[in-house]
C-alpha cells in the first residue's frame, strides 16, 4: 500500500471529526434522528456538519485521482505527495469553515480542487 493509498483511508477520519463536533459540542444530540437535529444546529456546530457534507462532495474525486495517477504510472514520489497535500489542506479547510474564515475557507477549497486536478493530470506526463 502506498502513502496515498493510506492517505485515502485516512481522509476518511475529517468528516468523522468534523460530525463528531457537530454533534457533541452541544446538548442535547438525538441519535434516533441524527439528521433532523444536525438540521437545528447554528454558528459553528452548523459549520462543522456543512464542513462535513462538503468533504463527502469532494472525496470521491480525490480516491479516484489517486487510483487514476496509479493506473497511469505516474511518479510515485508525486502522487504520494498531492495524495499528502489534499489531506492535509482539506484538514485545513475543516478547521477554517467551523472557525468561519471565508477567505481561508475559498482558498484552501481552491487548493484542495487544484491538487484533485493534478492527480489527473500527472498520469499524462
Amino acid at each position: 500500500m502506498t502513502v496515498a493509498h493510506v492517505c485515502i483511508v485516512v481522509s476518511l477520519f475529517i468528516p468523522l471529526a468534523c460530525s463528531w463536533y457537530a454533534k457533541w459540542s452541544v446538548k442535547g444530540y438525538d441519535g434516533h434522528s441524527p439528521r433532523l437535529f444536525l438540521a437545528t444546529l447554528t454558528g459553528r456546530q452548523q459549520r462543522a456538519n456543512f464542513a462535513q457534507q462538503n468533504f463527502y462532495e469532494t472525496f470521491p474525486a480525490f480516491a479516484v485521482g489517486v487510483l487514476v495517477a496509479h493506473s497511469l504510472h505516474a511518479t510515485q514520489g508525486l502522487i504520494d505527495g498531492l495524495a499528502v497535500f489534499w489531506v492535509a489542506v482539506r484538514i485545513a479547510y475543516a478547521l477554517v469553515y467551523i472557525a468561519d474564515n471565508h477567505p481561508l475557507r475559498s482558498t484552501t477549497w481552491t487548493l484542495s480542487f487544484l491538487t484533485i486536478i493534478a492527480l489527473y493530470v500527472i498520469g499524462a506526463f
